[in-house]
C-alpha cells in the first residue's frame, strides 16, 4: 500500500498545456482521499495553478496534495487557505547567460527549426531554463505531430550535452526540453519531496508518459521507485482507479 503517488503533468495527468479536464480533477479527489499526491513536472507556478490548482473541486483534501514546479526545484503546498512556496532554487544570472547561448548555438547546429512557431521558444522559469521547439503557445496538434518519437529533441539534447556540461537535460512534455543544475531532474524533486514530506521512496509510486532513457521522468525509475509508464491521460485515468480500488481494499 502506497503513502503517496506521484505524477508528470504534461501528457500524464493532462494534455500539454491544457487544464486538468473533469474527469481527471475528480479521478484525483478520489485518490486524495485514500493517498498522499505529488505533482512535478517543467512547468513554472503559473502554469501549475493554471493546470492543477485552480482545476480541483472543493471538496478535494489539499493539505495531502504536493505541487512541485521547474522539475521539483519549487515546491508549493496548501496552507491556510492558501497555495504556499515552501523553498524556491534559481539559476544566478552568469548561468542563465551560458544556457541561453548554448540554446541559440545548439539550434542553429542541429538544423531543427520549425516554419511556423507559437510565442518565445526558450523560457527562463527561474530555477529551470526551458525550450519549446514550437514556441510557448503552440496549439497541441502541432506539438503531437512535431516530435512524437522524441527523435528531433534527442538530437538537440545531445548537442547541448556537449555544451552544457554538469548540467541536467531532459526531454519533457511534446516538444520541450528541460535544462536544470547538475543532478537537478526528477529523482532530485522526489528526494526533496520525501525530505518535505516524511515519506520514505518506497512508500511511492510515480507515474508518467516519458518513463524511458532520456525522457525526464525516466530517473524515478532509475531512484528504485516503483513506476508505471502511461500512454496519455485517459490511460492514467485507468491507473488511478485502480490504486483507489487497491487503496480502499
Amino acid at each position: 500500500m502506497k503513502q503517496l503517488i506521484a505524477f508528470d503533468l504534461d501528457g500524464t495527468l493532462a494534455e500539454s498545456k491544457q487544464p486538468l479536464g473533469d474527469a481527471m480533477a475528480e479521478a484525483l479527489t478520489r485518490l486524495l482521499g485514500v493517498a498522499h499526491v505529488a505533482v512535478i513536472s517543467g512547468g513554472d507556478w503559473p502554469q501549475f495553478d493554471k493546470q492543477v490548482a485552480s482545476r480541483l473541486p472543493g471538496e478535494a483534501d489539499r493539505s495531502r496534495l504536493w505541487l512541485m514546479p521547474t522539475t521539483g526545484t519549487k515546491l508549493y503546498t496548501h496552507q491556510e487557505g492558501a497555495w504556499t512556496p515552501v523553498y524556491a532554487e534559481l539559476f544566478d544570472d552568469e548561468q542563465k547567460r551560458v544556457i541561453l547561448e548554448a540554446f541559440d548555438a545548439s539550434l542553429e547546429a542541429t538544423g531543427f527549426v520549425p516554419e511556423q512557431t507559437w510565442g518565445e521558444r526558450i523560457e527562463d522559469r527561474g530555477s529551470q531554463i526551458t525550450f519549446s521547439a514550437l514556441g510557448q503557445q503552440a496549439p497541441i496538434h502541432a506539438k503531437e505531430t512535431w516530435d512524437p518519437d522524441f527523435a528531433k529533441r534527442k538530437v538537440i539534447q545531445a548537442d547541448l550535452h556537449t555544451r552544457l556540461p554538469g548540467l541536467s537535460i531532459n526531454m519533457g512534455g511534446a516538444t520541450s526540453i528541460d535544462i536544470t543544475r547538475e543532478g537537478v531532474d526528477k529523482a532530485y524533486g522526489l528526494k526533496k519531496l520525501r525530505d518535505a514530506s516524511g515519506i520514505a521512496l518506497d512508500a511511492m509510486m510515480f507515474i508518467g508518459d516519458a518513463i524511458f532513457p532520456g525522457g525526464n521522468d525516466y530517473p524515478a525509475k532509475e531512484l528504485g521507485l516503483d513506476t508505471v509508464r502511461v500512454r496519455d491521460p485517459q490511460e492514467t485515468l485507468s491507473v488511478i482507479d485502480a490504486i483507489v480500488a487497491c487503496q480502499k481494499a
